[in-house]
């Protein structure tokens, strides 16, 4: 995804407000530039702004000429600077979700000013601008200003794209005018409510919870895992793992944000709402069979399934599942020809059902705190010869229990938090539930066109990376093409995909996608009443 620009990764002087000066890089240190080069990148960046057409999306699907909405420009400055974030820091899927949302919700509620009806989610209708001012430039230049500040405050170390956005429109990023009578001024107003509200919510986002340690996002509830990276002393409960740092070490990231749980939702009563039932546990059939099933499809994928990995996984710039489904609402804008004011309330609806989907995957994780097949493999087959896929390049062959790794690679064995339920799985089941309800069909008609095996394997043919037992595989086409017929069948895909790279068993998945569905289900009508400004008073106030 290029977007407005080529990636870049940027240092500021001085964060306004939120991040960290220090970061990781998959799961190693960050990589700095020196600050003279990051400016002198920003501005090459600015320039490569001002010359580009349309934004590239996810999907290779060609839909006609179209012309982007001004909240589609901004949407994916959005996600260009996030993605800039995962590579300064790490990917970090409920944070990101949580910032996303917040940036789209500030868009939100800044156009909110210039609807008839409908209301924002801190200010509710009090901004509401007369009609003269309606305006579709006045619209623009208050989304605009409100996703600056809120991209600012959220990563600032990355706002690269979004301040070439504002420049290519010849806006002032110092312009903090609060005068509602201005688009900047209602733009600049909804954001700081919106930040207000949301600053001490439980996401930890300024480091002062009691209990943490004061950097940004640091667990405040003391979560300690049962089992050592070394010493599984309960095959039901989560384990931590040792991943390659990129630089010839090694990492052991914990337990990513425990007390997401904690953070306030957007549309849920409480995060445990939809807690599913209990997962399978070890003695049963069912815990047996969804183990074996990993080993199967580990030792047999074929070169679509691969692409399906890959595709989910979303790459080294990924911006998680909630920015992966803001580029497939992207696709039905291109698909259906919206406009601001459709693109607005179609991606407050996607950003924020991610949100809230996280809220409760991640409710169930702290709740359970269930194993991984990393760890239940280890258990059920330690000692034991299985067939398994061995590494870049060096195909499936056979392994012993220890050896077995999940289809990803060594830098990402496994997402570094407990499996039931899979967030994957939650937030896509969510994400198409809530397109389908915004656009009233299940259709989508997308497709996803890839090279298996280019990030899990690089560097190596088709027929390489398909070897079984030493034979090179006389399959050589890995340029497959993934059809997304529906939004139900993207999610099914997505929540698919970790199983096939043994990421999950198939109760994770399962009950994930059961549970994002319900809270797409309880989150509409609450979208539906901002739009038509019949919302409850609003639950986010400033403290």
């Amino acid at each position: 995804m290029t977007g407005l620009g080529a990636r870049i990764t940027r240092i500021d002087d001085t964060p306004e407000r939120g991040g960290q000066p220090t970061a990781l890089v998959g799961w190693g240190r960050a990589r700095r530039l020196p600050r003279r080069r990051a400016r002198a990148l920003a501005t090459v960046l600015v320039g490569a702004a001002l010359a580009s057409a349309a934004p590239t999306a996810a999907q290779t699907k060609d839909w006609g000429a179209f012309e982007p909405s001004a909240t589609y420009r901004i949407l994916d400055a959005m996600l260009e600077d996030a993605a800039d974030d995962v590579v300064r820091i790490s990917p970090r899927p409920t944070i990101l979700s949580r910032q996303m949302a917040i940036v789209v919700t500030a868009m939100f509620d800044a156009w909110a000013c210039y609807d008839e009806k409908a209301v924002g989610t801190v200010l509710g209708g009090s901004l509401r601008r007369p009609a003269g001012e309606r305006t579709a430039d006045n619209k623009r230049k208050a989304m605009a200003f409100a996703a600056y500040r809120a991209i600012v405050d959220q990563h600032p170390f990355t706002t690269t794209h979004i301040t070439a956005l504002m420049h290519a429109w010849g806006y002032d990023v110092d312009d903090r005018s609060t005068d509602p009578a201005t688009p900047q001024g209602i733009g600049n107003r909804c954001a700081a409510a919106l930040l207000a509200a949301r600053h001490h919510d439980g996401a930890n986002q300024l480091g002062d919870e009691i209990g943490g340690s004061g950097e940004a996002y640091s667990d405040y509830t003391f979560y300690t895992p049962i089992n050592t990276v070394t010493d599984i002393r309960d095959p039901d409960r989560w384990q931590q793992i040792a991943f390659a740092d990129g630089n010839g070490g090694t990492a052991t990231p914990n337990f990513l944000t425990p007390f997401w749980y904690r953070v306030r939702p957007f549309g849920l009563e409480r995060a445990d709402m939809f807690r599913p039932p209990p997962p399978p546990r070890v003695g049963t059939a069912q815990l047996k069979a969804e183990v074996d099933e990993c080993l199967r499809f580990n030792a047999t994928l074929s070169p679509e399934q691969k692409a399906i990995v890959e595709f989910m996984r979303d790459g080294p710039r990924s911006t998680g599942q909630s920015g992966h489904w803001l580029r497939f609402a992207q696709a039905v804008s291109r698909r259906d020809r919206y406009d601001m004011d459709r693109d607005v309330k179609l991606y407050f609806c996607v950003a924020n059902s991610a949100m809230d989907a996280f809220i409760a995957a991640w409710e169930s994780k702290r709740y359970y705190d269930s194993s991984r097949p990393w760890t239940l493999v280890r258990h059920y087959y330690g000692g034991a010869a299985i067939n398994g896929w061995r590494g870049p390049g060096r195909g499936v062959a056979a392994i012993t229990g220890e050896q077995w790794i999940p289809y990803s690679p060594s830098t990402f064995i496994t997402p570094p938090f407990p499996g039931y339920v899979s967030g994957h799985s939650a937030v896509s089941g969510a994400c198409a539930k809530i397109l389908e309800r915004f656009t009233g069909s299940d259709r989508f008609g997308d497709e996803e066109t890839r090279v298996a095996g280019v990030e899990t394997e690089p560097g190596y043919d088709c027929a390489t990376i398909q070897t079984l037992h030493g034979r090179a595989s006389g399959d050589d086409r890995c340029r497959v093409t993934l059809p997304l017929p529906t939004f139900t069948a993207t999610a099914d895909m997505a929540g698919i995909s970790r199983v096939l790279g043994g990421y999950h068993i198939q109760a994770d998945n399962v009950e994930g996608l059961k549970l994002g569905r319900a809270v797409a289900e309880h989150l509409w009508p609450t979208c539906q009443a901002y739009f038509d400004g019949t919302a409850a008073p609003p639950r986010l106030t400033p403290r």
